[in-house]
């Protein structure tokens, strides 16, 4: 299918909807208990320092980690307090008694903690495990290796338990969708039901390949430091994260531009056999949503930009 050069967009999926995020909008769309569709809106915030932070390599994955962590959190708590209301009802969801900034803020500083928890929960627990196996592989490439292969045996059976459960089988079905959406958009197809369930709902640019990359780039920097004693090895850990992290992003980015190059696109295999996990095949109802998350996105989007240009 011929591509053309295209905005890149993105998105996560959240409890029984989809969000997806431009550059001046963020949008989420979600089915109701009445089977409407209602939207959730969250306007970019430009900050200076965060733009040039952007530009700079190694260091903008993380300030892209940073607020996806924080904008997702909100959408995702917006989903889950509204997807079993009807939409008579929303009066009753219990508001916090705080200023919009105050809950904002909170709900974002909960998101970006939530990330860095889990980041440090999947980083420490494989070097725990793999000093146990120190007297029979006691060589720091062994040790290093066994390392990142509990690492990844911690995420695959992560990911393969919670998909086990009802409402996030869901939540990967929208994950789907998500993907379908923007292979249609990439590949300049009518932005139909039909037209993007014929598409994969595999995507080259996916937070699922980011986490794996986490795993295989940690492999070759953590060969670069010392395994002994256990706690330097710990503190090691901890202080290449945002390392870890920035290049993993830059690996990301890499394999999505160079994934239409026959010889190169193999790159990206490891995150698309990932995403077998973590995404599933949605229904057509669970793609109206992401669709009309994407078209209202494009919307606000298209909007945005005329206003800039008025000014």
């Amino acid at each position: 299918m011929k591509q053309t050069q295209k905005a890149a967009y993105g998105g996560q999926a959240v409890v029984e909807g989809v969000m997806f995020g431009g550059k001046h909008h963020t949008v989420t769309a979600i089915r109701r208990k009445d089977s409407s569709i209602d939207f959730f809106h969250l306007p970019r915030k430009t900050r200076p320092i965060m733009q040039k932070l952007k530009k700079i390599s190694f260091i903008r994955g993380i300030v892209a980690i940073i607020e996806a962590s924080a904008n997702g959190s909100q959408h995702l708590t917006y989903s889950t307090d509204r997807y079993d209301v009807y939409p008579a009802d929303d009066e009753q969801i219990k508001e916090e008694k705080t200023s919009k900034t105050t809950l904002i803020l909170s709900v974002a500083a909960i998101g970006v903690l939530s990330f860095l928890f889990s980041k440090f929960i999947f980083t420490l627990i494989p070097v725990f495990l793999a000093a146990l196996t120190k007297p029979i592989f006691p060589s720091d490439i062994a040790q290093v290796l066994i390392e990142g292969l509990f690492k990844l045996i911690l995420l695959l059976g992560y990911i393969y338990f919670i998909s086990m459960t009802p409402m996030i089988k869901r939540v990967f079905q929208y994950h789907g969708a998500e993907h379908k959406v923007i292979n249609a958009y990439e590949n300049n197809l009518e932005l139909t039901v039909e037209n993007v369930q014929a598409m994969s709902r595999l995507h080259y640019r996916c937070g699922s390949s980011f986490m794996l990359f986490t795993v295989i780039v940690g492999v070759f920097i953590y060969m670069l430091v010392p395994t002994d004693p256990l706690w330097v090895r710990v503190l090691n850990r901890i202080a290449l994260i945002p390392v870890v992290l920035g290049v993993s992003f830059e690996v990301l980015q890499l394999t999505n531009k160079v994934r239409h190059i026959p010889v190169l696109r193999f790159l990206g295999y490891p995150g698309l056999w990932l995403q077998l996990l973590t995404t599933k095949e949605p229904d057509n109802e669970q793609v109206e949503v992401a669709l009309a998350s994407f078209n209202e996105l494009l919307k606000v989007e298209k909007e945005k930009e005329e206003q800039l240009k008025i000014v």
